[in-house]
């Protein structure tokens, strides 16, 4: 049994706007359904208030900022608000010490207040605090002392920006939740070392939006509707993760395929010498609602990641989304894990040859039987399942603490 009629307040990596899908808000929709969730917005910084004052987002925001009165925001789901927080001090430029600490501290202390406001005004009791891979702020579970505390570990931290502070705030996090749930295999073993009670549910995928994918009536993304096909696609950020000098070796080597990236790009990682290949197209960043149209117009998606330590743990959406949207899927062979859950549907590759064969065996599966096979590898694999395992596991758990404070309450009374 999952959770039911609970209160939960979900601190986030992202804004609940964000183009992209995330892990974060999913998880506060799906809990929604039979909960009350407050989805506490990502914070601007006083950097982001001035800069970003002319966008939409910030609009959105306006009024809620530093008024408790408009401070929840509401859905399209009845029972899942937004808590919109005020500015903080922007500090992750600063150097790991004390001063850092100590203006972190003021920063969680803005945040606590809103939400300790909220709960005030909304005459809040017993609630569960889920930190959803929010590691820049690693105390608030803690000192709102909630019913329970839990906290979602989604990816490795590896960006500079992220690991200048998070590596020892998110050590912090592991050390005082009750709960850890992680989203790969790998990510599991390295926590369940500092904490035990941590758990492996991997990422899932909307395959319902994916879906739409199928649709004949659906048109191709205006920007790849007249690149050369066949298409090999990739949909993501790309960054540092991704294996440049492979799909070097594969783009030369296959010059009548269009190899197309759709994401946001970071530069720094992109060798000149592929980037300058005729084949090769970046079409930039693209919102998640137009992912299906993005899709068809590849004959092939793809994962190129590198092989190493970071790759090892990621447990990436994009493999089920690629299957739910019927396509045949060539990844590099990063993660060996995830064998485990696509049932020979995805052709993992070894190095540059095997990525280079597996294209063009990939061409070649797109009959009913092998789209049915991918669809049904996808089903498997959906949000719906995952969490559902999720607020199950926070259910008994929640269950579990209780009886034993109950416990402890008794045998002092």
């Amino acid at each position: 049994m999952g959770l039911k009629d609970h209160i939960i307040f979900i601190l986030g990596i992202t804004k609940f706007d964000a183009d992209i899908e995330s892990t974060s808000f999913t998880t506060a929709k799906y809990l929604a359904r039979e909960n009350d969730v407050y989805y506490i917005d990502y914070p601007y910084t006083l950097k982001d208030y001035v800069k970003e004052k002319k966008t939409d987002q910030y609009r959105k925001r306006q009024s809620s900022f530093f008024s408790l009165t408009h401070s929840l925001m509401g859905t399209d789901i009845e029972r899942l608000k937004i808590l919109v927080l005020p500015p903080v001090f922007p500090i992750n430029f600063l150097k790991e010490n004390r001063l850092y600490r100590l203006l972190l501290f003021i920063n969680q202390d803005i945040i606590i207040n809103r939400i300790k406001a909220v709960i005030k005004k909304q005459k809040i009791s017993n609630y569960i605090f889920i930190n959803s891979f929010n590691f820049h702020y690693p105390d608030i579970g803690s000192r709102l002392k909630p019913k329970l505390s839990v906290y979602h570990c989604v990816d490795p931290i590896v960006i500079d920006y992220d690991k200048r502070h998070g590596v020892k705030s998110e050590a912090i996090i592991l050390k005082s939740s009750d709960l850890v749930v992680c989203t790969s295999k790998q990510l599991y073993i390295e926590k369940t070392s500092t904490n035990p009670n941590t758990y492996f549910i991997p990422n899932a995928a909307d395959i319902e939006h994916c879906s739409r994918t199928l649709d004949v009536n659906l048109p191709v993304f205006s920007k790849i509707v007249d690149i050369p096909k066949p298409i090999v696609g990739y949909f993501g950020n790309i960054e540092r993760r991704i294996d440049f000098s492979l799909l070097h070796k594969t783009a030369v080597r296959n010059s009548d395929i269009s190899f197309v990236f759709a994401g946001p790009v970071n530069w720094n990682y992109v060798p000149v010498e592929f980037w300058k290949l005729d084949n090769v197209h970046f079409i930039g960043k693209v919102a998640y609602k137009e992912l299906p149209s993005v899709l068809k117009g590849f004959e092939v998606a793809t994962i190129p990641f590198k092989k190493d330590e970071v790759s090892s743990t990621i447990f990436p959406l994009k493999l089920f989304e690629y299957l739910g949207a019927g396509k045949p899927v060539v990844s590099t062979d990063f993660n060996e894990d995830l064998k485990d859950y696509t049932d020979d549907s995805v052709i993992y590759c070894q190095d540059a040859e095997g990525f280079h064969e597996g294209i063009h065996y990939a061409l070649t599966l797109n009959g009913k039987g092998d789209i049915n096979k991918r669809l049904q590898t996808a089903a498997n694999n959906t949000w719906e399942k995952r969490l559902a395992e999720f607020s199950a596991l926070i259910a008994q758990y929640y269950e579990l603490k209780n009886s034993k404070e109950k416990i402890a309450l008794h045998r002092t009374s």
